[in-house]
């Protein structure tokens, strides 16, 4: 089974290196983090995500470019709330049942 590639964009740099833990932890998930709009842009030229996931500290401007970038992929805002919505916003926008 192929992982699901999750790119997660937040600019607090606290609180990203937790969310990538928590979506790392996850059997069969593999996520990759981007500290800024310019970051997430680079990676999403450069490899497929499955879903991207937006965090504290995106604007509304840049979560627009961020959809209008990565057309057709399904993407999350998170602004916290802890594991168990994180995973369930994970779930709903990837419309996959959990484990």
């Amino acid at each position: 089974m192929e992982p699901i590639n999750i790119l997660a964009i937040g600019t607090n740099t606290e609180i990203l290196p937790v969310i990538l833990r928590l979506l790392n932890n996850k059997p069969g998930w593999q996520a990759t983090g981007a500290s800024s709009l310019t970051e997430a842009l680079a990676f999403g030229s450069d490899q497929k995500f499955d879903l991207v996931l937006i965090g504290g500290g995106i604007d509304n401007n840049e979560t627009l470019i961020i959809k209008e970038s990565f057309i057709g992929t399904p993407i999350a805002i998170h602004y916290g709330g802890g594991s168990g919505l994180l995973y369930a916003e994970v779930y709903q926008a990837l419309n996959i049942m959990p484990e």
